[in-house]
């Protein structure tokens, strides 16, 4: 697998058409962040994470991984990739655990103990063999946490991981977060839910209107320095 301990986004810029989505981003993520991704609705953050994904090519600028573009790296880069996005790309058809078989073998990997400690994982052992349709959206969300996490990707990006969460299962994925990003993983976590990001990211990122308004370390008074910037 191909190892690198740093992302780089250096003025990158996406347009649809005449839409400006992201405009002159240069931003840098490193092995053992969580890096929160903050800002409004439309602000570029689902932009940006499709653009670390290598699934939206930037307009101008790059985006490189320990040095190298996704086009020097090639298919390869995608294997250390795990995405979380809106589309939880899940077979409701199929059970918890046939979910993650597939996409385990989708990987090349082992089927065995590798999925049922995923199941573990998302306190879903006892539903394991229990269809997806039937599930919550609380349910599904832990279910696609953890099969974007089988490959034990070295950049993992989620884009609003807390839809639908509990108390209970939020403490879950935030404390599998942090175990991630103590393991030297790469973490970059879009979210407008301030309250959750306080006290999980180090490192915080401000985006609006598509472009970078804020890079710096989380610290505290997330909430107030985030209204200063963005206005409400």
């Amino acid at each position: 697998m191909i190892q690198f301990d740093e992302v780089r986004l250096v003025d990158v810029s996406r347009h649809f058409g005449r839409r400006r989505a992201v405009s002159q981003v240069s931003l840098t993520v490193r092995s053992g962040e969580i890096l929160g991704l903050l800002g409004p609705n439309g602000a570029g953050k689902s932009t940006l994470i499709g653009m670390l994904a290598t699934l939206v090519a930037p307009t101008a600028g790059s985006v490189t991984y320990g040095g190298s573009t996704s086009r020097v790296l090639g298919a390869s880069l995608r294997r250390t990739i795990g995405l979380l996005a809106h589309e939880l790309h899940l077979y409701p058809e199929l059970s918890a655990r046939q979910n993650l078989a597939f996409f385990a073998q989708l990987h090349g990997l082992g089927t065995g103990a590798r999925v049922d400690g995923a199941l573990e994982a998302a306190g879903l052992a006892d539903r394991a063999d229990d269809d997806v349709a039937g599930f919550s959206r609380g349910m599904r969300q832990r279910l696609a946490l953890e099969r974007a996490l089988l490959h034990e990707p070295r950049l993992v990006l989620l884009d609003e991981p807390f839809t639908g969460l509990d108390d209970a299962a939020t403490q879950v994925v935030t404390g599998r977060l942090r175990q991630l990003a103590a393991a030297g993983a790469i973490v970059v976590l879009a979210t407008h839910d301030l309250d959750l990001a306080d006290g999980l990211v180090n490192r915080v990122a401000v985006v609006r209107g598509g472009r970078l308004v804020k890079d710096e370390p989380a610290g505290d008074g997330l909430r107030a320095r985030y209204r200063a910037l963005i206005g409400h």
